[in-house]
């Protein structure tokens, strides 16, 4: 039991390390610090937090609107083509944010074809569209592609006693729209509110898109402290303003799951049983557009942009396809083996909180998922901050290279990252498991490892498996921590396609993009199906 607690406590504090890193940046204040930091207030730092700031807040009206609508739209009434439009506004989770960034930007920019084809058309001059590399355009980006999780949520929510409670309030007169206002959205609130609150999160942890679009964000700002200005303190200081301000969120987004409820099964059969209302002529073309509009222009649209780039760029398969093999294979290679470890170590972590249900494991287990919330650039700061530190005292020991020139400090911040993942699929397979069965086989005097294998094993195959895939897919899409802590020779699809576009070699940067769009499928299929799946 000790050996295991440490054991624990080690994983724990491996896990943390970014974070306790970050913030104890503070306790090495001294005068050039303190001139750091003035400069940055006087200068960056303000643009840092009002950019910040603005495509927080556009990105806020993007995603509640478009993902309240589409899913108030889907789950309260019925129209032609409703069943389609359920699981394909999902589809823009499947597309990385700055993929759908590259795509739009050849498409709009002044050379583009959009405003070559409005100049040409009716003689205009000059620039016809708004610049596309903007604050706006990249929180229309962002909005199109983070809008499905509050969908998700929402539509759960709604799901659950929306439509069964609707129909009491006809019965008892009230027009549809009071409906609407006074009953569907009051329960969908802290659905909107948790969705918002993960959406926001990806948007400041945002790297690809505020770096290809030239916004000055706070993660934009850490790498330039970083890597541009060799001032590690300085980026230690911003990562922990922004470490601030994701805290908060993260508080909001618990706050508001704490508060979602879920319905009993005998409610949930009386809400089958509640037909949503049938929409005609003009109404049904509307919610057809509301929702097919958000799926058009952050899947398809981006899917066709990138396959057109491709086929019309003569450069595009010019270069050796054993590159883009290599690039594929480092990608799934790194994604497998962060997947299979974040499965270990969140499978370990759920049967100790379920072993220990008191005491500090439900807390060091807590501890361990909070680094999903924890933006890429946070973690790679926190990672080198510490490797720099022995590195200088002790050079003979070559940890600066074990971190940096092999797989292991990349290893190390996809774990810290993405274990969440892992442990919020695992946990969820737990939550099917009676503890009746545990109780069972303790009183027939099985071994608690004898209980996982013989018992829990055979039950949490399914979630493990989807762990394992979800872990895989946000490995390969990942940039921030790639771009800095991959070492020589190990360029995935998400470099390539983030270092192919940035040089405006769209047609190359399509292929690799495009291959990314295709694993995110995956997860999209899969939670598709769960949804269509009747509740138990």
């Amino acid at each position: 039991m000790r050996l295991s607690r440490l054991f624990l406590l080690l994983l724990f504090a491996g896990l943390l390390l970014p974070v306790l890193t970050v913030l104890g940046a503070w306790l090495q204040w001294d005068a050039r610090s303190a001139e750091v930091l003035q400069g940055m207030l006087s200068t960056v730092l303000p643009d840092y937090a009002v950019s910040s700031l603005v495509l927080c807040a556009w990105v806020l009206v993007g995603v509640v609107s478009m993902g309240t609508v589409s899913a108030v739209a889907v789950t309260l009434f019925e129209f032609r083509g409703r069943r389609l439009l359920e699981w394909a506004l999902l589809l823009p989770l499947a597309m990385p944010a700055y993929v759908v960034a590259y795509a739009y930007t050849d498409f709009l920019q002044f050379s583009g074809p959009a405003q070559s084809w409005m100049r040409q058309q009716w003689g205009w001059q000059g620039r016809v569209l708004p610049e596309i590399r903007s604050l706006w355009g990249a929180a229309c980006v962002l909005a199109l592609t983070l809008y499905p999780y509050v969908y998700l949520l929402a539509r759960s929510a709604l799901a659950e006693r929306a439509t069964h409670l609707m129909e009491a309030a006809r019965l008892l007169g009230a027009p549809l729209s009071r409906r609407i206002r006074a009953v569907a959205l009051p329960l969908a609130r802290p659905a909107i509110a948790a969705g918002t609150a993960l959406a926001l999160m990806e948007t400041l942890a945002d790297y690809g898109v505020s770096s290809y679009f030239g916004v000055q964000t706070f993660t934009t700002g850490i790498y330039k402290a970083w890597l541009v200005m060799e001032d590690r303190i300085a980026a230690a200081q911003l990562a922990t303003v922004l470490l601030v301000v994701v805290v908060a969120v993260l508080l909001v987004e618990r706050r508001a799951q704490s508060r979602l409820r879920f319905a009993s099964s005998r409610s949930m059969d009386r809400a089958r049983e509640a037909q949503p209302v049938r929409l005609h002529g003009a109404a049904q073309v509307l919610a057809q557009v509301l929702c097919l509009m958000p799926v058009l222009l952050g899947f398809v649209v981006p899917v066709i942009l990138l396959l057109q780039a491709l086929g019309s760029s003569g450069d595009a398969l010019d270069w050796p396809w054993g590159r883009f093999l290599a690039w594929t294979w480092n990608s799934f290679r790194l994604g497998l083996m962060t997947a299979v470890v974040a499965v270990a170590v969140a499978s370990w972590l759920a049967f100790e909180a379920r072993r220990q249900p008191r005491g500090p494991v439900p807390w060091a287990v807590q501890g361990a998922g909070l680094g999903y919330a924890v933006p890429g650039a946070v973690i790679v700061v926190g990672l080198l901050l510490p490797v720099g530190w022995v590195q200088s005292r002790w050079p003979d020991w070559g940890v600066g290279a074990w971190v940096t020139a092999t797989l292991l400090g990349l290893l190390w911040a996809y774990l810290v990252r993405f274990v969440a993942v892992a442990l919020q699929s695992v946990q969820s397979g737990y939550a099917r498991i009676p503890h009746s069965f545990d109780e069972s086989a303790r009183m027939l005097g099985t071994s608690w490892f004898r209980l996982w294998r013989a018992v829990h094993w055979p039950l949490m195959r399914r979630p493990v498996v989807a762990g394992v895939l979800l872990v895989l897919v946000d490995v390969m899409k990942e940039l921030p921590a790639n771009l800095v802590l991959r070492p020589f020779n190990t360029d995935t699809l998400a470099v390539m396609a983030y270092q192919l576009a940035r040089d405006e070699r769209l047609g190359e940067a399509a292929l690799p993009s495009l291959a990314l769009v295709l694993v995110g499928l995956i997860p999209v299929m899969l939670l598709s199906r769960a949804l269509r799946r009747p509740a138990a």
